[in-house]
């Protein structure tokens, strides 16, 4: 399936790296009036179309969770969660394409294991990259108060 946000998805990830729609096309193997219809909107990509582009494109993850920013938190809230976090290095900005996504969340006396591996599934699924779920509980340990302090609400 290809998200309905995927122009703006595309776009984005083609200008963090300042690259022209001819240059991405060219990366990517693709027509530049195609990248041009994808990121208008006029025209949607297949999914491994996309994921083709994104690849060319070298998509961190940071980029993702800032278009999908919307998604990440109504997936978190169909799961029982709330306040999501940033932390790590999409928060830093020092993140690349292989890097995974860190996130810190609220639970609930009713969250369950299930509802904290279903949302990282979601948030893998949504933005293509791999989500460590925090709970704040887990981050009140020594080791791990940095994290509370430093992360950034989504």
């Amino acid at each position: 399936m290809t998200p309905p946000n995927a122009a703006l998805l595309i776009r984005r990830a083609r200008e963090d790296i300042g690259q022209s729609q001819s240059e991405l096309a060219a990366s990517a193997g693709i027509q530049q009036p195609t990248i041009s219809a994808y990121e208008s909107g006029s025209k949607r990509p297949r999914p491994e179309t996309l994921a083709k582009i994104l690849r060319a494109a070298r998509l961190r993850p940071s980029v993702a969770l800032h278009v999908l920013a919307d998604d990440v938190r109504s997936a978190a809230a169909a799961h029982g969660l709330a306040d999501v976090r940033v932390f790590g290095s999409v928060l830093d900005g020092t993140d690349t394409e292989d890097s995974d996504i860190d996130l810190l969340v609220r639970t609930t006396a009713a969250t369950t294991l299930f509802d904290l591996g279903a949302f990282g599934a979601a948030v893998e699924s949504l933005t293509g990259f791999h989500a460590d779920v925090l709970t704040d509980s887990q981050a009140e340990a020594t080791f791990l108060r940095h994290v509370r302090e430093r992360a950034e609400r989504l």
